[in-house]
């Protein structure tokens, strides 16, 4: 039997957790203050004049405020120079005020609509009322097509660009106060993989994996349930992204678990993947291979490196083993990684194409998986963060097919 699956239950794994929810802080204001600067500074090199921020990641990112979108428009103006606008519905004003009470202590500037009214117009009239009218305004990228066509027709004084040149140059390079939340949330991660193997049993189903995955990570005191919680057993674990039916667990089957929850707004996102019982001479070539692709793709990431070299490393050694080439299958279908902070997946990409180079505070998955459609997959997901040293892993990748926890090491 594989080291460490099987021979406990869910309730014997939920009493052994308790809440980390104040194991490190949450962004502060004054970090996010340095954000809008620095945001602003990419403003000025560019001559653009404001940044839009819908109701996105990015909004929480720079302001601490989070707000789900709608067809409503709730945005904030920020000028490359002077204090950032606030847009929201007018009855919702109050709430707004509310939560900014809770995060922001200085007055913020905040201008309302009417349901009557267009909010596009009121954006606009705001970058007028700053002097900027003819200016370049930067949508960010999240902002909704019809959202970003409304300020298009209604100031169309104005050139547009997207928001991405400032947003993401801001978002893609981690404070070390971020790296530690994400640190933080890929360990409490790591410990419901654990936890998730021990609870393992033959007749158990995927959907009562995926419901411990959720209660386990809210009771370690997550943002909330896990935004997804992918097990597959068997033949589906070779689909990627899961399959939309329930599976028991047989004897022999791969196992693949794929989880990551937000803890202070920032995700984990981990996945591992092992047999339920003794792993037969195929899943132990193919895990092999998957495993010495995460480990060329570590030695691939090195600062000043462009990100498809960790894509390449990767692949190369997926082919020389007699898998793909390319995207074929069996073999590696998708990227080997993508970049992951306040969403799963933002940048930077580690794929072929992605001539970006790698910088110190990146942080990005490494998940070469192996697809044997028909038979089985595997996926040895753990991230790296660029450090001024180079590379290092969040978390510990699995040691081996047989000792997927390295239980027998400790």
């Amino acid at each position: 039997m594989t080291i460490g699956v099987g021979g406990s239950s869910p309730e014997e794994e939920l009493r052994k957790l308790t809440s980390k929810r104040d194991t490190v802080a949450p962004i502060g204001e004054v970090e996010r203050r340095q954000r809008v600067t620095r945001a602003q500074a990419l403003m000025r090199e560019q001559n653009i004049s404001a940044l839009y921020l819908d109701a996105s990641t990015s909004t929480f990112y720079f302001t601490g405020l989070r707000f789900g979108g709608s067809e409503r428009m709730h945005g904030v103006v920020v000028p490359a120079e002077g204090e950032p606008v606030h847009i929201t519905p007018a009855f919702e004003e109050a709430k707004l005020r509310a939560i900014m009470a809770g995060v922001i202590t200085e007055p913020v500037a905040v201008r309302c609509w009417q349901e009557k009214e267009d909010p596009a117009a009121l954006v606009i009239d705001v970058l007028d009322g700053m002097g900027l009218a003819g200016g370049t305004l930067a949508v960010d990228p999240m902002t909704p097509f019809f959202r970003a066509d409304a300020l298009r027709r209604a100031g169309n004084a104005y050139s547009f660009v997207n928001g991405a040149v400032v947003t993401d140059a801001c978002r893609r390079i981690k404070s070390a106060n971020e790296i530690a939340i994400i640190r933080t949330a890929m360990n409490l991660t790591l410990d419901v993989q654990r936890a998730t193997a021990r609870i393992l049993r033959e007749g158990i189903t995927t959907t009562e994996v995926a419901d411990f995955l959720g209660e386990a990570h809210l009771v370690l005191g997550f943002d909330g349930v896990p935004a997804f919680r992918i097990v597959l057993f068997g033949e589906p674990t070779a689909y990627p992204h899961g399959v939309p039916y329930p599976q028991t667990l047989k004897r022999g089957d791969m196992v693949l678990v794929d989880v990551g929850g937000a803890f202070h707004g920032y995700y984990s996102d981990l996945t591992r993947s092992y047999v339920f019982g003794e792993p037969n001479g195929r899943q132990r070539e193919i895990w092999t291979i998957a495993k010495q692709a995460t480990e060329a793709a570590f030695g691939a990431a090195r600062l000043g490196a462009p990100c498809e070299a960790v894509d390449r490393a990767a692949r190369a050694t997926i082919e020389a083993a007699g898998l793909g080439p390319g995207y074929e299958t069996p073999g590696l279908p998708h990227r080997t990684g993508h970049g992951l902070g306040l969403d799963v997946h933002e940048e930077p990409y580690i794929v072929e194409g992605n001539a970006a180079r790698l910088e110190a505070g990146m942080c990005f998955s490494n998940e070469p998986m192996i697809c044997v459609y028909g038979e089985f997959g595997v996926r040895l997901e753990d991230h790296i963060y660029m450090a001024e040293d180079g590379a290092h892993w969040f978390t510990e990748p699995s040691p081996s097919i047989d000792d997927p926890f390295g239980q027998g090491t400790r």
